[in-house]
């Protein structure tokens, strides 16, 4: 069975997080009024497979902390991550309200802004790599 050419995987890892990513900032954006709602965002994808199926020599890694849900923590109201999410609390956000909400309208919409050129990005990388193989399949 054929698998998808490298650059096409990537490409789709990447629509698929900023797909979420949008999701998420249009979640903050709903709850820029609840208080004590705190911002999330979306981790970036770990490329590295994708570098070490290209034959790159040590396979480079990008390590993320975990941390583990105490129980002090959870005295204080944390709550932990939901398995297999890649959702976690934005740590780029420029102020908290009294209410203890972190969300700004500006901030989210820097965001929004970011995502859309990026899939703009990606859509026009995937184009161009359909062109380039139906080309050498002969099918122009």
């Amino acid at each position: 069975m054929a698998t998808a050419p490298t650059l096409l995987t990537g490409i789709h890892q990447s629509m698929k997080h900023l797909a979420e990513r949008q999701r998420v900032i249009a979640e903050n954006i709903a709850n820029n009024e609840t208080p004590r709602f705190k911002a999330r965002e979306v981790e970036a994808p770990d490329f590295s497979e994708l570098l070490a199926a290209q034959g790159t020599r040590g396979a480079p890694r990008v390590v993320r902390p975990r941390i583990s849900l105490t129980s002090g923590m959870a005295a204080l109201g944390a709550r932990p991550p939901q398995a297999g999410s890649n959702v976690v609390l934005d740590r780029d956000t420029t102020e908290t309200k009294p209410d203890g909400n972190n969300v700004t309208i500006e901030d989210q919409l820097l965001k929004m802004g970011q995502v859309q050129a990026d899939f703009t990005a990606m859509t026009n990388l995937y184009r161009k790599q359909m062109s380039l193989l139906k080309s050498a399949i002969g099918r122009n």
